[in-house]
């Protein structure tokens, strides 16, 4: 095995598969000073302005001159042409492919009366606002395992109760833009398969009015969705006692389904990444592209989002867009995201944290190029809005932020019923009521974090897995998760207080 990887013939960096020491020969060029494992080293020289490539793409430019055998990094190399990196070539449709025929596969799901197809059969507590977040979890802490473990004991087809809060609802726009993708997003985890019914508890003088949500989101109330008010119940001890009366009712109906074989078209996946690395983009997002292709032959549907995170990359989007409308609605979504950045005193190069750069990488361009492996290779087919309902199958995006409990929790709304979630820093996320796989970019972290990651892919960087063989078991752990095989996060309890609607607009 290489002391590097060279991603590209026409790159000017190598990537240290371990740690690089000062005197070493890479590559006919002595390494000068310590490179960490991860972090890029400069093969050729390059000015101050020249452009940096990895992936054969552009990640960046010389903010001083580089010399071959320096470490490249935060030091020498920075955005560039006026933080906005470099004019992208969007080149609609360039890509595009020809169907293929469809694959058949299954999974064993819970198949719903609407014909909707489940992963997970629970029962949710949503609240309006976060006045009765205090009520919500009360609700359904009286039906946990760690409180209360036979409270559940007699329904065994029954995965839990849980409790999704947030901290929005009130002191906002009552008809902005906040208070709509709040609804949108709350309305999307009532109407998701993978929870058999739901109940919906306000305070009764939020901004976020339960009779307004039930009619902006084309709802209403039934033996599926209960909804009630704090104030009209009579306070805190009745409202917690009504929603457990109320959750009692309905567990013997919802432990009725069973598990039946449903086919792999039915499954719609949200593709994350958190504390990325240098190796991001070499082993465990290119394998969940891999894995993506294979779901989309099958029928499959694979959510990409975190729009910061694509920023500097769309253009290799926008190729595969398949029209260009499509493609038009995705830049809109980047120019948006340039506005909004620049009028809250930001920059898109704010995203990389300083656990990524700790990792390897530099500018947004890099993170971004290795962001978007996780997408696979084939036809993007449509552009959502944040938690806006996914109704096209294959390839598609939603536009999120970056910050990873807010973007899933807005895939999960828009329909997604399981995730896939790279990480090469190391992550302990969990969703509800989706399960989470979670895919190690390096050998190193699994093994110091394997308690937590479902899939290691640092056999890549390894060289004992090709990037094909890895993304064919990702999709066969798919399919098994899909089917009720926990994940670690599961087994861990993950998921309640990973509900995170996005804040947007003027708190008041």
């Amino acid at each position: 095995m290489n002391s590097h990887i060279r991603l590209h013939a026409n790159d000017n960096v190598v990537i240290a598969r371990s740690q690089l020491v000062g005197g070493a020969t890479i590559e006919h060029f002595t390494v000068k000073g310590l490179i960490p494992a991860g972090h890029k080293m400069a093969t050729v020289k390059i000015a101050t302005g020249e452009p940096v490539r990895r992936y054969n793409q552009i990640i960046g430019f010389a903010s001083r001159p580089i010399h071959p055998g320096e470490h490249v990094h935060t030091h020498n190399l920075d955005l560039g042409a006026e933080k906005g990196g470099f004019a992208r070539d969007y080149a609609y449709c360039a890509d595009i492919k020809p169907p293929e025929p469809k694959k058949s596969a299954t999974f064993m799901g819970y198949v719903r009366a609407d014909g909707s197809v489940a992963t997970r059969n629970y029962i949710g507590i949503l609240s309006s606002v976060n006045c009765s977040a205090t009520v919500v979890r009360a609700i359904a802490e009286h039906f946990s395992k760690r409180t209360n473990p036979n409270a559940l004991a007699p329904y065994p087809n029954v995965d839990g109760v849980i409790a999704l809060s947030h901290g929005l609802g009130c002191g906002m726009d009552h008809e902005g833009l906040g208070i709509q993708v709040l609804e949108r997003t709350l309305a999307g985890y009532a109407r998701h398969p993978n929870f058999a019914a739901c109940l919906m508890v306000g305070l009764g003088c939020e901004a976020n009015q339960i009779s307004t949500w039930l009619e902006h989101s084309h709802l209403a109330a039934s033996e599926q969705l209960y909804t009630y008010n704090i104030q009209d119940t009579g306070g805190t001890a009745k409202s917690i006692a009504l929603g457990i009366a109320q959750i009692n009712a309905l567990l013997p109906q919802a432990n009725k389904v069973k598990r039946v074989p449903c086919d792999a078209s039915h499954l719609m996946v949200g593709l994350q990444c958190g504390g990325s690395d240098g190796y991001s983009g070499i082993s465990a997002n290119p394998a969940l592209g891999a894995a993506v292709d294979l779901l989309v032959a099958h029928g499959g549907t694979a959510i990409l989002s975190e729009t910061p995170e694509i920023y500097g990359a769309e253009h290799l989007l926008t190729r595969r867009s398949i029209n260009r409308e499509v493609g038009e609605r995705l830049i809109e979504r980047i120019r948006w995201w340039e506005h909004y950045t620049e009028i809250n005193q930001g920059e898109m190069n704010n995203n990389p944290s300083p656990g990524n750069k700790a990792g390897g990488l530099t500018t947004i361009l890099e993170k971004s190029l290795g962001a978007v492996a996780k997408a696979g290779t084939t036809n993007l087919n449509a552009v959502y809005e944040y938690a806006e309902p996914v109704k096209s199958h294959g390839f598609v995006f939603m536009d999120t932020p970056g910050y990873d409990p807010v973007s899933a929790t807005g895939q999960v709304a828009g329909g997604a019923n399981l995730i896939c979630f790279t990480t090469g820093r190391g992550s302990a996320y969990g969703c509800a009521p989706s399960p989470s796989l979670k895919l190690a970019t390096n050998s190193a972290l699994w093994k110091r974090q394997e308690e937590d990651i479902d899939i290691n892919c640092g056999e890549i960087v390894d060289a004992t897995k090709s990037i094909e063989d890895m993304g064919t078991l990702i999709f066969e752990r798919i399919l098994k998760s899909a089917s009720g095989e926990p994940t670690k996060s599961e087994m861990h309890g993950y998921g309640q207080s990973e509900f995170v609607p996005w804040q947007l607009g003027a708190v008041m």
